[in-house]
């Protein structure tokens, strides 16, 4: 499955908010260096379709805050 993502870091709160079957947008209170607000992004995601982080990829956007993201689900 993919699924495209607009990511906020430096938020308050962390949130994850479903806004269409393929788009989100996550809040993050991580900065966006050295990889943080992407790992809090697949660890929230991971959380959210029960499946583990290593399920789930950043295909394109790794320095964007668009993104675009590969979920194996069973």
């Amino acid at each position: 499955m993919y699924i495209k993502v607009k990511v906020f870091p430096k938020s308050k709160k962390d949130n994850l908010l479903k806004i269409k079957d393929d788009y989100f947008e996550v809040r993050v209170k991580d900065k966006a260096e050295k990889n943080l607000a992407n790992k809090k992004v697949m660890f929230l995601l991971s959380d959210f379709f029960a499946v583990e982080t290593k399920k789930i990829k950043i295909i394109n956007g790794h320095h964007s805050p668009s993104k675009l993201i590969s979920i194996d689900v069973d």
